[in-house]
């Protein structure tokens, strides 16, 4: 007859048995730092980055709000709002977090203590 004979296993002995401790939950770890590198340290950074960026906020910035509105901010109202001007006489009030990038920075005023460097005649005047 063609049909071999089946033995079966030995009690107790697992041709392969369940993956223990470490090893089972490895994939898991592995698609936790993944998606770290991945997602959510480079959002992180973009979010520092725009929070630093809206702090150095002043008067006479040109500035791109979230709806894609071009103005220069005429006042800093407070903590959480601007007063951004978007067409001659036009003044609009914006939450500060809505403003998406700085297109060109003023310079900071020369007479503010510790604001600006000291330019060349400043030093030359010293020595």
């Amino acid at each position: 007859m063609l049909v071999s004979t089946a033995f079966a296993q030995a009690a107790g002995v697992p041709a392969a048995g369940p993956a223990g401790g470490i090893e089972a939950f490895l994939p898991i770890i592995l698609i936790f730092v993944v998606f770290y590198f991945l997602l959510i340290r480079p959002q992180s950074k973009r979010m520092k980055q725009h929070k630093e960026m809206l702090s150095g906020l002043r008067r006479g910035d040109r500035v791109v709000t979230g709806g894609g509105i071009i103005g220069t901010v005429t006042k800093v109202v407070s903590d959480t709002e601007v007063a951004v001007e978007i067409a001659e006489g036009v003044r609009v009030r914006v939450v500060r977090s809505t403003i998406q990038d700085i297109l060109t920075k003023t310079e900071p005023v020369a007479g503010k203590e510790g604001t600006a460097a000291p330019s060349e005649g400043d030093k030359a005047a010293d020595k």
